[in-house]
């Protein structure tokens, strides 16, 4: 096998994945986020801020620089700076960090139009500022700011400035998409060129989402020869965001085998999770790697499929980053799909209750409610206690109303050994007033009702609103107690199912 590639991973979740809008992290979850980029993720770069923005992000650097030089990792840790003279370094050398990216133009329209200057009086401040970086013992990285309209728009510039700064003493040029505007034949075209022009300088690429070709783009980059590649976690960053570092990983893991990289696929998922919460920018449920829904299968085909021979199996597997595989449970279930959930639950029912679970799901898919595999032992629970009684009486229709400041009331049309009966009362809450209208059909059939003495809910861990909820009633009947389950997404529907139960039980 021929020798393997190093791709050098630089994560800018917190520099360029903060310019999302509305995003911005506390020092503390700076830190939180920078330790676990590079001890768990294993990235080998982190870019962590901008100089001279805040005084917040002065706390945040010299909080991550004074751990990362505790660690030995401090060379790892870069913040953006700018030609300004010695303004950004002496905020650097403040905030204790050793490795400046420096903001340069890499198209004549952005030198033309912002700073107003020639190539050449560019060229001369930006060799004052390495010149300076390298006096007060600071590594210098240099970004070709909308590189990529230069590469289309002003290529001989972009040469006369890389002939210019090869030969100046950085680490490495890095080439930024700026503005998410290049296709993947124009990346790998552009990237090409420079590196076999400059064989023996390294050149990071930066890709943006612009047109959701970052990762497309990333691919690209690394095949035409980049070294190194900017990423940030979940895609962040400004307007839709840049190439994201779990997509680009997989893709360059499983499709480019000539390469390789540090980066630790099963931490992938947590560091998503964890920059999720911090930064209050919601992970789509179908983001692929990270994203909820990307290991579920849905249709009961698959699932199948999944379980007779791994037929819808792809190297895409969860484990490799620290998920899942999971079947959704739902109106296209199929009997495979809720096997593979008892499974992994370790419950095994009966053909014939089997097919009464999936019968029920199915129904609750049907009106559109979530149901997850923990609401499974609920959903069986009801299913085996419905089982076991013949049905002699039977809720047929009820209207309940809740109006502020008039009192719950209820409406009840019930079926009793065939003899239809509609009642309607009042009550204290909503199944009060049901229960009040009950005892009416009750009272005048001369019948008696059990007593309710306990009555408790559960819904599911991670239930949401539309959560199904467990009602379990105890009631206490010619001197013995027992328990009746109903199960539901709304709370007092659950306790009317309960109710029923008993009436068929005494």
């Amino acid at each position: 096998m021929p020798q393997q590639r190093f791709i050098e991973i630089m994560d800018t979740t917190l520099r360029d994945g903060e310019q999302t809008s509305g995003v911005s992290f506390s020092a503390t979850e700076k830190l939180t986020i920078a330790q676990l980029l590079l001890t768990e993720v294993k990235v080998d770069r982190i870019e962590i801020a901008s100089a001279r923005v805040s005084e917040g992000e002065f706390d945040a650097v010299k909080k991550i620089t004074k751990w990362a030089k505790a660690n030995g990792m401090l060379s790892r840790v870069e913040v953006l700076t700018f030609v300004d003279g010695d303004v950004s370094i002496q905020w650097m050398m403040e905030a204790g960090a050793k490795v400046m990216n420096l903001l340069t133009k890499g198209s004549l329209n952005h030198l033309t139009h912002q700073l107003k200057k020639k190539p050449e009086e560019h060229f001369a401040d930006i060799a004052a500022v390495i010149a300076l970086a390298q006096k007060k013992s600071i590594g210098v990285n240099v970004y070709l700011e909308d590189w990529s309209n230069g590469m289309r728009h002003s290529r001989d510039y972009v040469f006369q400035y890389l002939d210019f700064l090869t030969k100046q003493p950085v680490k490495r040029i890095m080439l930024p998409d700026t503005l998410g505007i290049l296709t993947p034949h124009e990346v790998y075209d552009f990237v090409s060129q420079i590196v076999q022009r400059y064989p023996g300088t390294h050149f990071d690429f930066h890709g943006h989402n612009d047109y959701d070709l970052g990762t497309a783009n990333v691919f690209e980059a690394v095949k035409a020869g980049a070294h190194g590649l900017h990423l940030t976690v979940n895609g962040m960053g400004e307007r839709a965001g840049n190439a994201p570092l779990a997509s680009a990983v997989a893709v360059l893991h499983d499709f480019m085998p000539e390469v390789k990289m540090n980066v630790a696929e099963k931490s992938l998922y947590t560091v998503s999770k964890i920059v999720e919460n911090f930064s209050g920018i919601r992970i789509p449920a179908n983001k692929p790697v990270v994203g909820e829904n990307v290991f579920t299968q849905t249709a009961g085909i698959h699932a199948d499929g999944d379980k007779k021979n791994k037929l819808y199996f792809s190297d895409l597997m969860p484990e490799r980053f620290g998920q899942q595989r999971k079947y959704a449970l739902g109106k296209t279930s199929g009997k495979a799909n809720i096997e593979n959930n008892l499974q992994q639950l370790g419950i095994h029912l009966s053909d014939a209750d089997l097919k009464r679970v999936t019968q029920r799901i199915i129904e609750l898919g049907d009106r559109k409610e979530m149901v997850t595999q923990a609401d499974l032992p609920y959903i069986i629970s009801d299913i085996l206690d419905t089982k076991a009684n013949a049905e002699t009486v039977k809720i047929e229709d009820y209207v309940l109303t809740h109006s502020k400041n008039l009192n719950p009331s209820a409406t009840l049309k019930i079926t009793i050994d065939g003899a239809l009966y509609e009642e309607h009362a009042q009550g204290d809450g909503q199944y009060d007033a049901f229960m009040n209208a009950l005892k009416k059909v009750y009272k005048k059939q001369k019948k008696e009702l059990a007593i309710l003495t306990d009555y408790t809910v559960r819904i599911p861990p991670g239930g949401k609103t539309d959560a199904l909820c467990e009602t379990v009633i105890t009631w206490k009947y010619n001197h013995k107690e027992f328990k009746t389950r109903g199960l539901d997404s709304d709370q007092t529907v659950s306790a009317i199912k309960a109710t029923q139960k008993m009436l068929n039980m005494i």
